[in-house]
C-alpha cells in the first residue's frame, strides 16, 4: 500500500526545511521573506504529488479544527436551509467549514448530536435547539465554548443569541388583517414550548385584545405525517367556517394550510385571507401571492457569524454575552386584501 506523503518528505525532496514548506502552504511566504521562486517551487511540487495536509495533526498542533457545528430543527425546512447556506458561505470566507445536523425537535437526538460535535472538537456551535437540552448547552457555556443560539432561545440559558422579534412580527400581521376589516382571525401554530412560538401567539393575542376580539388558536402536534396534518386543517376550516382570515405561525404550516384550503375549494382572499410567518418561494409564486412576515435572513446569518467569530477570537472574554433581536418585515401581497376594499 502506498505510503501517505508527509510534509517532511516534501522538505527532503526539495532540500528545504519543514518550516519553509509549512510557511508556504499556510500562505506566509512573503511575510517570512521566503523568495517567490522558492515558494513557487514548493507549490508546484505539492500540486504535482497531490499532497493534502493532515487536518487532524494540524488541529492537534493549533488546538483548532476550523470546523463549526450547525444544528437546526430541519435542514429540509426552507428557512433553515437558506440560513445554513448563507452561514456556510460567510464561514468559508474566514476559513471555517460547517457540519450540518437536524434535530427534528427530538431532545435525545439533539443531545447525541451535541456530544458528537464535542467528539469532533468543533471550534464553535451555532444552534437552533428544542427545549430540554438546557443543561447540556449551559455546560458548554460554562466551559467557555464559543456558541450562538439562533431562531429560538432556551429557558434559563444565558448565551450569545441572534433572534427575530416574533411577537412584533405577528402583532403587525394581525393588525394588518384587522385594518382590512377582518374580524374572525384564526392562528394555526405548532404545539410547542419553544419561546419563539409562544411569542408569535402573544403578538396575535395582543392585537386582538386591543380590539376586544376573541382568539381562535389551533395547535398542530408533531411529529405527524403530512397527510394527517392537511386533513386536520381541512377539519378545522370546515368546523370554523365563519373565519375570514388565518395566520400560520411557520412556513411549513402555511404550506400545509394552502393544500387544505385548495382541497376544500376555498378561494383566497375572497373566502379566507391568509398570512404566514416566514417567506418562501412558493408563497411568492402562489396565486394569489401570500402575505408573509419575512425574517431578515441575510442579516441574521451575518450577525450569527460575526458574533461567533468574535467569541472564537476572544475566548478569554467569556463573560461578554451578545444578544441581538432583529426586526422582521411584513411583506403584503394579494392574499390578505379584503376583496373590493
Amino acid at each position: 500500500m502506498k505510503k501517505d506523503l508527509l510534509i517532511h518528505d516534501i522538505a527532503n525532496h526539495l532540500h528545504v526545511s519543514i518550516a519553509t514548506v509549512s510557511l508556504v502552504l499556510n500562505g506566509k511566504a512573503k511575510e517570512m521573506r521566503i523568495s517567490d521562486a522558492l515558494a513557487e517551487r514548493v507549490r508546484q511540487y505539492v500540486e504535482e504529488v497531490g499532497y493534502k495536509p493532515n487536518r487532524l495533526a494540524k488541529s492537534l498542533r493549533t488546538g483548532k479544527t476550523h470546523v463549526i457545528g450547525l444544528m437546526v430543527e430541519s435542514i429540509a425546512n426552507p428557512f433553515f436551509a437558506t440560513v445554513a447556506a448563507l452561514i456556510e458561505k460567510k464561514a468559508l470566507v474566514w476559513g471555517y467549514r460547517i457540519i450540518y445536523c437536524s434535530t427534528n425537535n427530538d431532545i435525545a437526538k439533539a443531545r447525541d448530536l451535541l456530544a458528537m460535535f464535542q467528539e469532533c472538537h468543533v471550534d464553535g456551535y451555532i444552534l437552533a435547539l428544542p427545549n430540554g437540552v438546557e443543561a447540556e448547552v449551559s455546560a458548554l457555556v460554562r466551559r467557555g465554548k464559543p456558541l450562538v443560539l439562533f431562531d429560538r432561545l432556551l429557558p434559563g440559558v444565558l448565551a450569545n443569541s441572534v433572534v427575530v422579534d416574533s411577537a412584533a412580527g405577528m402583532y403587525e400581521a394581525t393588525q394588518h388583517l384587522l385594518g382590512q376589516g377582518f374580524k374572525r382571525i384564526a392562528l394555526v401554530m405548532a404545539q410547542s414550548e419553544q419561546i419563539q412560538m409562544a411569542a408569535r401567539q402573544q403578538g396575535y393575542a395582543q392585537a386582538l385584545r386591543e380590539q376586544q376580539l376573541p382568539e381562535l388558536v389551533h395547535e398542530i402536534t408533531f411529529p405527524q405525517e403530512a397527510e394527517q396534518i392537511v386533513h386536520e386543517l381541512e377539519v378545522f376550516f370546515e368546523t370554523h367556517a365563519s373565519c375570514d382570515a388565518v395566520l400560520f405561525a411557520t412556513n411549513y404550516l402555511g404550506m400545509y394550510g394552502l393544500e387544505a384550503l385548495n382541497r376544500l375549494g376555498r378561494r383566497i382572499p375572497e373566502q379566507l385571507a391568509v398570512v404566514s410567518f416566514d417567506d418562501n418561494d412558493l408563497f411568492r409564486l402562489y396565486s394569489p401571492p401570500i402575505t408573509v412576515v419575512a425574517q431578515p435572513i441575510e442579516a441574521m446569518a451575518e450577525n450569527i457569524i460575526h458574533t461567533l467569530l468574535n467569541a472564537l477570537e476572544d475566548r478569554a472574554d467569556t463573560g461578554h454575552i451578545a444578544q441581538l433581536q432583529l426586526a422582521p418585515q411584513l411583506v403584503v401581497r394579494s392574499s390578505s386584501f379584503r376583496p373590493g376594499g
